[in-house]
């Protein structure tokens, strides 16, 4: 850690890139049916028609959804025959989601 003027300071390149990191995780919590996505998928490897019923989110959106959360690197993709199974990638993010998941569907609480 530096210090400037005698007060401890934060190593500005290292935060500038964890905080590019932390935004692009927000955003992609940042819409409802993304957070209900991962809060289902959470809870184990899902496929799109199982998503659509369980979530009552339909066609393009839950693909439009889908694709946001994969390009944010939060899903993975397993193709099963002619299905498409989606898991949680992002093991970091989870913490996250599982205190979401605690406050918001479990207990609809507001923090």
């Amino acid at each position: 850690m530096n210090y400037v003027d005698g007060a401890k300071s934060i190593d500005l390149k290292k935060m500038q890139h964890s905080a590019g990191e932390v935004v692009s995780l927000l955003k992609a919590l940042s819409h409802p049916d993304r957070m209900l996505l991962l809060c289902q998928i959470s809870k184990g490897e899902s496929c799109v028609g199982e998503l659509e019923d369980l979530l009552q989110i339909h066609q393009p959106m839950l693909s439009q959804h889908l694709g946001a959360l994969k390009r944010a690197k939060l899903v993975r993709t397993r193709r099963v025959g002619k299905h498409i199974n989606y898991a949680i990638a992002n093991t970091l993010a989870m913490p996250i989601i599982e205190k979401l998941y605690g406050y918001y569907c479990l207990h609809s609480q507001p923090i």
